[in-house]
Parts: C-alpha cells; sequence; structure tokens
C-alpha cells in the first residue's frame, strides 16, 4: 500500500506526522506513507520545515490519500490551480481528511451531502461548504473518511489498516504508539471508534 500524506505550508505537525509514522508501522507488509506536498519544502504552522518525499502528484496513483490540516487551508481551497493537481479516485483509493482537510475534500466535490467530521475552528468554513458536519471524531462514507481534531489522526489511521489490512494489524500498530500503562485503553477506544465502519466486505487487499 503505498500512502499519500497531503501536506501544505502552514500544516499540523499532529495530522501529518502521527498518521505518517502509525501508516509506517506496516512497512513489513509493504506499506509506505510519504509527505506528499506542492513543493520541495513545506513549512509548518509551528516553523518546522521538512523535505517532501513525493510531488501532489504521486496522490492520483496512491492507494491511500489521507489530507492533514493547516492555518493555510482557506487559502488553498481558493487556489484553484493548486487544487486541480490533486487527482483523487475514490472508487479505487481510500480517502481521508482531518480538521481543515475537511474543507479540500468538500471543495474536490468528494463529501457532497455526506456529513463529516473537522474541527471546531474550522467548522463554519465546512457548513458554509455546504457540509453537514457532525459532532463526532470519525466518520466513514464506502471509501472517504473525515476526522475532527488533531489526535483524530489516529483515527483515521486505524481505518486506513482496518481497510487496508485487518483489525488485528490496526490494534497493534496502535498498541505501539500507546502510551504505556494505557494502551489497552488506546486500542479499545480506536477500535470503538472505527469498526462501526468496518465490514467484511469494505476491506480492500494490501
Amino acid at each position: 500500500m503505498q500512502i499519500a500524506v497531503l501536506t501544505f505550508d502552514g500544516f499540523n505537525e499532529m495530522d501529518s506526522f502521527i498518521a505518517a509514522a502509525i501508516l509506517n508501522r506496516m512497512k513489513a507488509h509493504g506499506w509506505a506513507a510519504h509527505i506528499t506536498s506542492p513543493t520541495e519544502h513545506v513549512t509548518s504552522l509551528n516553523g518546522v520545515t521538512v523535505r517532501r518525499q513525493k510531488p501532489l502528484e504521486f496522490a492520483a496513483e496512491a492507494d491511500v490519500v489521507l489530507i492533514g490540516s493547516g492555518n493555510k487551508t482557506r487559502d488553498i481551497a481558493a487556489d484553484l490551480d493548486l487544487l486541480s493537481r490533486i487527482r483523487l479516485d475514490p472508487s479505487r483509493q481510500l480517502v481521508g481528511a482531518q480538521c481543515s482537510g475537511t474543507l479540500l475534500l468538500a471543495k474536490l466535490g468528494l463529501i457532497g451531502d455526506l456529513p463529516a467530521c473537522t474541527d471546531l475552528t474550522t467548522k463554519p468554513w465546512v457548513i458554509e461548504a455546504g457540509v453537514k458536519v457532525i459532532d463526532a471524531p470519525f466518520v466513514a462514507h464506502g471509501n472517504v473518511a473525515t476526522a475532527g481534531g488533531c489526535l483524530a489522526s489516529q483515527y483515521l489511521a486505524t481505518w486506513v489498516i482496518a481497510r487496508g489490512a485487518s483489525m488485528r494489524n490496526a490494534e497493534e500498530a496502535i498498541h505501539y504508539a500507546a502510551p504505556v500503562g494505557e494502551k489497552a485503553f488506546y486500542v479499545e477506544r480506536a477500535v470503538a471508534a472505527v469498526a462501526p465502519f468496518i465490514t467484511q466486505a469494505s476491506t480492500i487487499a494490501a
């Protein structure tokens, strides 16, 4: 599984790095999560500059695409040239977005009238884009998922691993990352958030 973690200037480190780190626990299964950006370097909202691993166009060929948030998302959502470079196909890809990344999914026409999750700051903008926002950390409709809140990145990662491999693999990845003494709690919470949206029929081959 090749995974594009879309990361733009002004990105939230927790969105991109937590999801990528958990998903890369699946390296032994041939998985790889890549920081994917429109420019060679991107700088986070806290001033951390990183070099991209893949160009934005990689999203079109990836098996999974996750869109993180940032403090420049509204500008990105209004940049039609940039949006035109993001080519996604939920019929063959798993597509997820977190916080203000949900606004980009809406602008790309991938949410429609389905209920979605986002953070409290972005909520008015997503509603303005015509999306019904629900008070939940995670929701999925087929191959498209949204999450709200920085630490909800663990739920996106859990969903991707459960869909691309198995819930057992997802539990193991979350167990590794969870705090000592709270591992069972974190695993149970992640499974509870994601399991209602996982069915045998929806599992895809890794």
